[in-house]
């Protein structure tokens, strides 16, 4: 693997270890969850350092001329993975609704499906524009809920708790909407390439 795709895997490995470090405290004794604390920076360290790594190797790839078929197909889905990890952190403390995220999840599923068709095809189809509108509400929705449960977990601002929650589920209902559209879109595409391709096998 080249430097873009490596970054790209690291976010692989962080996807399983935001998880471990999110349920932790849920794991441990009732008197030892307000020393569990520290693990609320440690979130926020990985959270931080996957959306960096995102934004890294894709401008490396650019840069360096290495962007490969491999990376266009295994950025998207270590995206997907760390996004729906996160989520279902969420949905397991009763931040989003379980409904929600099958949507969220039943779209990527349908999006993994249309990405193999096209690769039978000899097409590696990238991420579109509204892929990557969906992918930054996504990254808002995460983030503000991510900040709800910093605040619970440090028990600070209780006031603005209830806001926080409240702005954190509007954001990831309109991240589902921009999520189903952008689905639209990519089935168009690929109905696009059979329209100029009939006679190949599907």
């Amino acid at each position: 693997m080249n430097i873009p795709d490596r970054l790209t895997f690291l976010r692989l490995i962080l996807a399983p270890v935001f998880f471990v470090v999110y349920t932790l405290p849920k794991l441990l004794p009732a008197h030892l969850t307000d020393s569990a604390r520290w693990l609320v920076p440690l979130l926020w360290v990985i959270f931080i350092v996957s959306e960096i790594t995102d934004m890294l190797d894709g401008m490396m790839a650019r840069r360096l001329n290495q962007s490969s078929d491999f990376g266009k197909l295994l950025d998207p889905f270590a995206d997907t993975l760390m996004q729906i990890t996160c989520f279902l952190c969420f949905v397991i403390d009763g931040i989003f609704p379980a409904i929600l995220f099958l949507v969220v999840l039943y779209r990527e599923f349908g999006i993994l499906l249309i990405r193999n068709l096209m690769l039978k095809k000899g097409i590696s189809m990238g991420a579109r524009m509204g892929g990557k509108i969906k992918t930054v509400a996504y990254i808002g929705a995460a983030a503000i809920a991510l900040l709800y449960v910093s605040l619970t977990r440090l028990n600070a601002a209780e006031h603005l708790q209830p806001v926080v929650r409240i702005v954190a589920l509007a954001v990831f209902g309109v991240s589902v909407l921009f999520s189903v559209l952008s689905f639209f879109d990519y089935v168009a595409v690929y109905r696009g390439k059979l329209t100029k391709n009939p006679a190949e096998p599907q």
